[in-house]
Protein backbone atom coordinates (compact mmCIF):
# COMPACT_ATOMS: atom_id res chain seq x y z
CA UNK A 1 0.00 0.00 0.00
CA UNK A 2 2.56 2.58 0.83
CA UNK A 3 4.76 1.09 -2.33
CA UNK A 4 1.50 2.17 -4.59
CA UNK A 5 0.87 5.43 -2.26
CA UNK A 6 4.98 6.36 -2.93
CA UNK A 7 4.44 5.41 -7.23
CA UNK A 8 1.05 7.53 -7.18
CA UNK A 9 3.28 10.30 -5.36
CA UNK A 10 6.18 10.12 -7.53
CA UNK A 11 3.88 10.18 -11.11
CA UNK A 12 2.05 13.35 -9.64
CA UNK A 13 5.08 14.74 -8.92
CA UNK A 14 6.47 14.70 -12.85
CA UNK A 15 3.18 15.65 -14.31
CA UNK A 16 3.45 18.30 -12.09
CA UNK A 17 7.22 19.12 -13.51
CA UNK A 18 6.44 18.37 -16.85
CA UNK A 19 3.66 21.28 -16.63
CA UNK A 20 5.71 23.29 -14.83
CA UNK A 21 8.51 23.14 -17.55
CA UNK A 22 5.91 23.58 -20.43
CA UNK A 23 4.88 26.25 -18.79
CA UNK A 24 7.99 28.37 -17.85
CA UNK A 25 9.00 27.19 -21.88
CA UNK A 26 6.02 29.31 -23.58
CA UNK A 27 6.60 32.37 -21.97
CA UNK A 28 9.22 33.50 -24.91
CA UNK A 29 6.95 32.38 -27.55
CA UNK A 30 3.92 34.43 -26.34
CA UNK A 31 6.15 37.31 -25.57
CA UNK A 32 7.97 37.44 -28.76
CA UNK A 33 4.56 38.14 -30.78
CA UNK A 34 3.82 41.02 -28.40
CA UNK A 35 7.32 42.89 -28.63
CA UNK A 36 6.73 42.53 -32.59
CA UNK A 37 3.20 43.78 -32.60
CA UNK A 38 5.14 47.01 -30.82
CA UNK A 39 5.18 46.45 -27.32
CA UNK A 40 8.86 47.21 -25.59
CA UNK A 41 10.33 44.43 -23.91
CA UNK A 42 10.67 46.39 -21.22
CA UNK A 43 6.50 46.90 -21.11
CA UNK A 44 5.93 43.15 -21.67
CA UNK A 45 7.80 42.13 -18.74
CA UNK A 46 6.15 44.81 -16.54
CA UNK A 47 2.97 43.92 -17.38
CA UNK A 48 3.99 40.00 -16.85
CA UNK A 49 5.38 40.60 -13.57
CA UNK A 50 2.98 43.13 -12.15
CA UNK A 51 0.33 40.68 -13.16
CA UNK A 52 1.28 38.07 -11.25
CA UNK A 53 2.39 40.06 -8.55
CA UNK A 54 -1.13 41.25 -8.11
CA UNK A 55 -2.28 37.63 -8.30
CA UNK A 56 0.28 36.55 -5.60
CA UNK A 57 -1.13 39.39 -3.02
CA UNK A 58 -2.95 36.97 -0.36
CA UNK A 59 0.06 34.33 -0.45
CA UNK A 60 2.11 37.58 0.29
CA UNK A 61 -0.05 38.86 2.89
CA UNK A 62 -0.10 35.43 4.47
CA UNK A 63 3.96 35.54 4.62
CA UNK A 64 4.32 38.63 5.68
CA UNK A 65 6.53 38.29 8.66
CA UNK A 66 9.66 37.73 6.20
CA UNK A 67 9.55 41.28 5.29
CA UNK A 68 11.20 41.85 8.69
CA UNK A 69 12.88 38.30 8.90
CA UNK A 70 14.39 38.87 5.12
CA UNK A 71 14.17 41.57 3.90
CA UNK A 72 17.54 41.43 2.10
CA UNK A 73 16.58 38.33 0.60
CA UNK A 74 13.80 39.39 -0.59
CA UNK A 75 15.35 42.16 -2.38
CA UNK A 76 17.87 40.48 -3.73
CA UNK A 77 15.24 38.07 -5.20
CA UNK A 78 13.16 40.41 -6.86
CA UNK A 79 16.26 42.14 -8.54
CA UNK A 80 17.95 40.02 -9.80
CA UNK A 81 15.60 36.66 -9.91
CA UNK A 82 12.88 38.18 -11.08
CA UNK A 83 13.56 42.05 -12.64
CA UNK A 84 16.75 41.03 -14.05
CA UNK A 85 16.25 37.31 -15.60
CA UNK A 86 12.79 38.74 -17.02
CA UNK A 87 14.24 42.01 -18.69
CA UNK A 88 17.43 40.99 -20.18
CA UNK A 89 15.73 37.51 -21.38
CA UNK A 90 12.79 39.37 -22.89
CA UNK A 91 15.38 42.21 -24.37
CA UNK A 92 16.83 39.43 -26.06
CA UNK A 93 14.10 37.45 -27.99
CA UNK A 94 13.25 40.62 -29.28
CA UNK A 95 17.01 40.15 -31.32
CA UNK A 96 17.60 36.56 -31.41
CA UNK A 97 15.10 33.04 -31.40
CA UNK A 98 13.60 32.34 -28.43
CA UNK A 99 15.45 28.83 -28.10
CA UNK A 100 19.11 30.14 -28.74
CA UNK A 101 17.89 32.91 -25.95
CA UNK A 102 17.12 30.06 -23.79
CA UNK A 103 20.37 27.85 -24.30
CA UNK A 104 22.56 30.81 -23.68
CA UNK A 105 20.36 31.56 -20.38
CA UNK A 106 21.06 27.81 -19.47
CA UNK A 107 24.98 28.38 -19.23
CA UNK A 108 23.87 29.48 -15.45
CA UNK A 109 24.75 26.39 -13.70
CA UNK A 110 28.24 26.42 -15.68
CA UNK A 111 28.61 30.15 -14.21
CA UNK A 112 27.29 28.61 -10.52
CA UNK A 113 30.44 26.76 -10.88
CA UNK A 114 32.84 29.82 -11.14
CA UNK A 115 31.23 31.93 -8.15
CA UNK A 116 31.18 28.70 -5.94
CA UNK A 117 35.35 27.97 -7.20
CA UNK A 118 36.41 31.16 -6.90
CA UNK A 119 34.15 33.38 -4.91
CA UNK A 120 33.74 30.84 -2.11
CA UNK A 121 36.82 29.29 -2.72
CA UNK A 122 35.27 25.80 -2.35
CA UNK A 123 36.90 22.85 -4.71
CA UNK A 124 34.46 21.79 -7.54
CA UNK A 125 34.38 18.17 -8.98
CA UNK A 126 36.13 16.91 -12.49
CA UNK A 127 32.12 15.71 -13.25
CA UNK A 128 31.05 19.58 -12.75
CA UNK A 129 34.44 20.66 -14.97
CA UNK A 130 33.27 18.49 -17.17
CA UNK A 131 30.42 19.66 -17.34
CA UNK A 132 31.04 23.38 -17.60
CA UNK A 133 33.22 22.48 -21.05
CA UNK A 134 30.40 20.39 -22.78
CA UNK A 135 27.85 23.46 -22.19
CA UNK A 136 30.47 26.24 -23.16
CA UNK A 137 31.09 24.01 -26.51
CA UNK A 138 27.21 23.34 -26.84
CA UNK A 139 27.32 27.01 -27.06
CA UNK A 140 29.45 27.37 -29.66
CA UNK A 141 27.30 25.29 -31.97
CA UNK A 142 24.28 26.91 -30.89
CA UNK A 143 25.73 30.60 -32.00
CA UNK A 144 27.74 29.19 -34.90
CA UNK A 145 30.71 30.55 -33.48
CA UNK A 146 31.82 29.55 -37.10
CA UNK A 147 30.13 31.58 -39.03
CA UNK A 148 31.18 34.56 -36.96
CA UNK A 149 28.48 35.13 -35.07
CA UNK A 150 25.75 35.06 -36.89
CA UNK A 151 23.31 36.22 -34.89
CA UNK A 152 23.09 39.76 -33.22
CA UNK A 153 26.13 40.50 -30.52
CA UNK A 154 23.61 42.86 -28.34
CA UNK A 155 21.31 39.85 -27.96
CA UNK A 156 23.84 37.30 -26.89
CA UNK A 157 24.87 39.64 -24.41
CA UNK A 158 21.14 40.01 -22.88
CA UNK A 159 20.94 36.71 -23.22
CA UNK A 160 24.20 36.23 -21.33
CA UNK A 161 22.97 38.73 -18.88
CA UNK A 162 19.75 36.25 -18.09
CA UNK A 163 22.35 33.78 -17.41
CA UNK A 164 24.47 36.05 -14.78
CA UNK A 165 21.18 36.76 -13.05
CA UNK A 166 20.12 32.96 -13.16
CA UNK A 167 23.36 32.99 -10.74
CA UNK A 168 22.29 35.34 -8.21
CA UNK A 169 18.75 33.19 -8.30
CA UNK A 170 20.88 30.63 -7.24
CA UNK A 171 22.96 31.98 -4.72
CA UNK A 172 20.02 33.42 -3.31
CA UNK A 173 18.05 29.83 -3.46
CA UNK A 174 21.16 28.75 -0.95
CA UNK A 175 21.10 31.61 1.33
CA UNK A 176 17.29 31.41 1.65
CA UNK A 177 17.62 27.53 2.79
CA UNK A 178 19.53 28.50 5.71
CA UNK A 179 18.27 29.72 9.19
CA UNK A 180 18.55 33.65 9.76
CA UNK A 181 18.75 36.08 12.36
CA UNK A 182 15.26 38.28 12.19
CA UNK A 183 15.91 42.21 13.59
CA UNK A 184 15.96 41.11 17.15
CA UNK A 185 18.41 39.02 16.91
CA UNK A 186 16.34 35.10 17.63
CA UNK A 187 16.54 32.78 14.80
CA UNK A 188 14.44 32.47 12.37
CA UNK A 189 13.36 29.40 10.50
CA UNK A 190 13.95 29.03 6.90
CA UNK A 191 11.39 31.28 4.58
CA UNK A 192 8.83 29.63 2.61
CA UNK A 193 9.19 29.62 -1.03
CA UNK A 194 6.48 30.58 -2.10
CA UNK A 195 6.48 33.69 0.06
CA UNK A 196 9.60 34.71 -1.08
CA UNK A 197 8.57 34.33 -4.89
CA UNK A 198 5.76 36.44 -3.86
CA UNK A 199 7.59 39.02 -2.41
CA UNK A 200 10.31 38.83 -5.30
CA UNK A 201 7.39 39.25 -7.71
CA UNK A 202 6.55 42.38 -5.62
CA UNK A 203 9.78 43.68 -5.78
CA UNK A 204 10.65 42.94 -9.58
CA UNK A 205 7.61 44.85 -10.10
CA UNK A 206 8.10 47.85 -8.11
CA UNK A 207 11.87 48.14 -9.83
CA UNK A 208 10.45 47.50 -13.34
CA UNK A 209 8.05 49.80 -12.56
CA UNK A 210 11.27 52.69 -12.09
CA UNK A 211 12.99 51.02 -15.52
CA UNK A 212 9.96 50.25 -17.82
CA UNK A 213 7.93 53.43 -16.80
CA UNK A 214 4.51 51.61 -18.48
CA UNK A 215 2.53 55.17 -17.94
CA UNK A 216 4.36 55.65 -21.29
CA UNK A 217 3.42 52.39 -23.18
CA UNK A 218 0.55 52.00 -25.72
CA UNK A 219 -1.95 50.17 -23.88
CA UNK A 220 -4.42 50.20 -26.69
CA UNK A 221 -1.55 47.67 -28.26
CA UNK A 222 -2.99 45.37 -25.78
CA UNK A 223 -6.73 45.71 -27.43
CA UNK A 224 -5.65 44.57 -30.78
CA UNK A 225 -3.72 41.51 -31.83
CA UNK A 226 -0.28 40.06 -32.95
CA UNK A 227 1.06 37.65 -35.41
CA UNK A 228 2.37 33.96 -34.80
CA UNK A 229 3.90 32.68 -38.08
CA UNK A 230 0.97 33.52 -40.32
CA UNK A 231 -1.74 33.68 -37.68
CA UNK A 232 -3.57 36.56 -35.43
CA UNK A 233 -3.61 36.23 -31.89
CA UNK A 234 -5.25 39.05 -29.59
CA UNK A 235 -2.60 40.12 -27.63
CA UNK A 236 -5.07 40.02 -24.70
CA UNK A 237 -4.83 36.42 -24.76
CA UNK A 238 -1.12 36.30 -25.12
CA UNK A 239 -0.95 38.12 -21.79
CA UNK A 240 -2.77 36.57 -20.35
CA UNK A 241 -1.15 33.42 -21.10
CA UNK A 242 2.39 35.06 -19.83
CA UNK A 243 0.52 36.03 -16.50
CA UNK A 244 -1.75 33.14 -15.35
CA UNK A 245 0.04 29.99 -16.79
CA UNK A 246 3.90 31.45 -18.01
CA UNK A 247 4.49 32.98 -14.57
CA UNK A 248 1.71 31.86 -11.43
CA UNK A 249 1.61 28.45 -13.07
CA UNK A 250 4.49 27.73 -13.56
CA UNK A 251 6.42 28.47 -10.17
CA UNK A 252 3.47 27.30 -8.67
CA UNK A 253 3.61 23.23 -10.32
CA UNK A 254 6.99 24.24 -10.12
CA UNK A 255 7.40 23.93 -6.17
CA UNK A 256 4.88 21.90 -5.22
CA UNK A 257 6.36 19.40 -7.98
CA UNK A 258 9.92 19.49 -5.83
CA UNK A 259 8.32 18.33 -2.64
CA UNK A 260 6.96 15.35 -4.39
CA UNK A 261 10.39 14.59 -6.50
CA UNK A 262 14.07 14.54 -5.40
CA UNK A 263 16.70 17.47 -6.44
CA UNK A 264 17.69 15.32 -9.23
CA UNK A 265 14.54 14.47 -10.87
CA UNK A 266 13.58 17.38 -10.34
CA UNK A 267 16.67 19.14 -12.11
CA UNK A 268 16.23 16.65 -15.30
CA UNK A 269 12.66 17.50 -15.89
CA UNK A 270 14.07 21.88 -15.47
CA UNK A 271 16.42 21.14 -17.97
CA UNK A 272 12.81 20.15 -20.89
CA UNK A 273 12.24 23.84 -20.28
CA UNK A 274 14.90 24.96 -23.09
CA UNK A 275 14.10 21.85 -25.21
CA UNK A 276 10.07 22.65 -24.68
CA UNK A 277 11.28 26.71 -25.93
CA UNK A 278 12.42 25.65 -28.53
CA UNK A 279 10.11 23.34 -29.68
CA UNK A 280 7.28 25.36 -29.33
CA UNK A 281 9.38 28.60 -31.51
CA UNK A 282 9.86 26.00 -34.30
CA UNK A 283 5.92 25.22 -34.15
CA UNK A 284 4.52 28.44 -33.12
CA UNK A 285 6.97 31.14 -34.72
CA UNK A 286 8.79 28.99 -37.28
CA UNK A 287 12.07 29.60 -35.57
CA UNK A 288 14.16 27.31 -37.38
CA UNK A 289 17.43 25.68 -35.88
CA UNK A 290 19.95 24.06 -37.96
CA UNK A 291 21.16 20.29 -36.99
CA UNK A 292 24.27 21.83 -35.27
CA UNK A 293 21.98 23.89 -33.28
CA UNK A 294 20.10 21.20 -32.39
CA UNK A 295 23.11 18.86 -31.17
CA UNK A 296 24.61 22.31 -29.40
CA UNK A 297 21.32 22.97 -27.66
CA UNK A 298 21.56 19.13 -26.70
CA UNK A 299 25.04 19.50 -25.41
CA UNK A 300 24.40 22.47 -23.64
CA UNK A 301 21.70 20.62 -21.48
CA UNK A 302 23.85 18.03 -20.79
CA UNK A 303 26.62 19.99 -19.56
CA UNK A 304 24.16 22.37 -17.64
CA UNK A 305 22.90 19.43 -15.72
CA UNK A 306 26.12 17.66 -14.99
CA UNK A 307 27.27 20.85 -13.52
CA UNK A 308 24.52 21.64 -11.40
CA UNK A 309 23.93 18.62 -10.19
CA UNK A 310 27.91 18.03 -9.15
CA UNK A 311 28.00 21.59 -7.46
CA UNK A 312 28.88 20.54 -3.56
CA UNK A 313 26.75 21.55 -0.86
CA UNK A 314 28.22 23.75 1.06
CA UNK A 315 28.77 22.28 4.70
CA UNK A 316 25.56 21.98 7.23
CA UNK A 317 26.04 22.55 11.27
CA UNK A 318 23.76 20.94 13.23
CA UNK A 319 20.22 21.74 13.79
CA UNK A 320 17.46 20.56 16.30
CA UNK A 321 15.70 17.21 14.99
CA UNK A 322 13.37 18.14 11.65
CA UNK A 323 15.56 21.43 11.10
CA UNK A 324 18.21 19.93 8.38
CA UNK A 325 14.77 18.27 6.25
CA UNK A 326 13.15 21.41 6.38
CA UNK A 327 16.07 23.53 5.23
CA UNK A 328 16.72 21.24 2.46
CA UNK A 329 13.18 20.97 1.50
CA UNK A 330 12.85 25.50 1.66
CA UNK A 331 15.90 24.81 -0.62
CA UNK A 332 14.95 22.36 -3.14
CA UNK A 333 11.53 24.13 -3.54
CA UNK A 334 13.11 27.44 -4.38
CA UNK A 335 15.67 25.63 -6.93
CA UNK A 336 12.62 24.08 -8.57
CA UNK A 337 10.67 27.85 -8.90
CA UNK A 338 12.69 29.46 -11.07
CA UNK A 339 12.14 32.56 -11.95
CA UNK A 340 13.16 33.28 -15.39
CA UNK A 341 10.65 32.87 -18.51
Amino acid sequence: MHASRGTQRRSAGLGLALLSAFAFGGSGVAAKPLIEAGLDPLHVVWLRVAGAALIMLPVAWRHRNLVRERPALLAGFGLFAVAGVQACYFAAISRIPVGVALLVEYLAPALVLGWVRFVQRRPVTRAAAVGVVLAVGGLACVVEVWAGLGFDALGLLLALGAACCQVGYFVLSDHGAQEGKGSDGRCVEPPHPLGVIAYGLIVGALVLTVVARPWGMDWSLLGGSAGMDGDVVPAWVLLGWIVLVATVLAYGSGVVSVRMLSPQVAGVVACLEAVIATVLAWVLLGEHLSAPQLIGGFVVLTGAFIAQSATPRPPVGPVAAGGGAAAGAAGSELSAGRASH
